[in-house]
């Protein structure tokens, strides 16, 4: 990465705090709004960025990968678990990178297959800072038997069932992604389209939305606590129109450039703990667990193991306090 080699501290006319102060101010007004949530959300987000903006693409600049498996609320049958691959591309032109997205995201007999590519461009603020847009289109398969739920299922509903049994999704998103070596900025939204599942006959009154519009919100700051030691506070806020503001606060320590480890909380009633090693040969192993302090704090809690690797890791460990 070119740009580290300039001074770290240029200065930049984004402010993280300003950031921070508002999403949280935002949050404060929708508290007693309820409505359903579509998208997983991650507990280790700040490695798993690409899954939710596009423009994040190319940012390792380097070949490489990041798989993810998340199995929530152990205990109860038919529980969600999500699984995510992303990959980062470079083309070798200048300020042009790619991306590949497939998560697949199941509850019960509901599921998710979504397989998304990326493009994303990187525009030069100064010396030190970088902005990336990016765009993202592709489909999701969708599908839910209906008629599984049932068990006495006539002719007609069998029919009407099938007829939304599955369904192939095109859509396409956005994103906005800015950093330097001290903070990165993130905005994106990576499905615009909204989708909703009607069955064909009129005379069942049935309505489901496959795909609902999130707007995602994500900041970062490195403060440096000695040789050894950098804290990094990040937060993640996702927003859903009729929906209450879901918020992800997480205070993560990177130690000797190797060993991250942190507390999260999350608006949703629910805390956790993430860990991850970074090896010497570009590996990295991760594993986070939150718990649920509401109506499903007796079963068990939600895990999730993440697994990354970098083909060359030369630009990711001048800053891995960064990404």
């Amino acid at each position: 990465m070119n740009f580290l080699k300039y001074n770290l501290r240029t200065p930049c006319p984004f402010n993280p705090v300003v950031f921070v102060f508002v999403l949280l101010l935002i949050s404060l007004g929708s508290l007693k709004k309820t409505f359903a949530q579509q998208d997983p959300m991650y507990t280790q987000y700040n490695f798993n960025t690409q899954t939710i903006n596009p423009a994040y693409a190319g940012t390792w600049e380097t070949l490489g990968f990041t798989v993810l498996g998340r199995y929530q609320w152990i205990g109860i049958d038919n529980s969600p678990h999500t699984y995510s691959l992303s990959l980062q591309i470079p083309t070798g032109k200048k300020n042009i990178d790619l991306g590949l997205n497939v998560v697949n995201d199941e509850i019960g007999l509901e599921q998710h297959l979504s397989i998304m590519a990326d493009y994303s461009y990187r525009v030069r603020l100064n010396m030190s800072t970088s902005l990336r847009f990016g765009l993202r289109a592709g489909f999701t398969n969708y599908s839910n038997p209906l008629a599984n739920y049932i068990q006495d299922v006539d002719v007609t509903q069998q029919e009407v069932f099938e007829s939304m049994d599955s369904k192939l999704i095109p859509n396409f998103g956005v994103g906005a992604f800015i950093y330097n070596p001290d903070f990165y900025l993130s905005f994106s939204t990576p499905k615009i389209l909204e989708t909703k599942l009607q069955p064909e006959s009129s005379d069942f009154n049935y309505s489901n939305y496959a795909e609902l519009r999130h707007f995602y919100f994500q900041g970062a700051y490195v403060f440096p606590l000695g040789d050894l030691i950098k804290f990094k506070p990040t937060l993640l806020a996702k927003v859903t129109i009729n929906a209450p503001i879901a918020i992800d606060v997480t205070a993560n320590f990177l130690l000797a450039d190797k060993f991250w480890i942190g507390p999260m909380i999350r608006s949703s009633k629910s805390f956790g703990f993430l860990a991850q090693w970074i090896t010497p040969n570009n590996l990295r192993l991760g594993y986070a667990i939150d718990f649920n302090t509401a109506k499903l704090s007796p079963f068990g809690g939600t895990h999730e193991l993440m697994v990354s690797y970098e083909l060359n890791s030369r630009s990711r460990s001048r800053m891995p306090s960064l990404f």
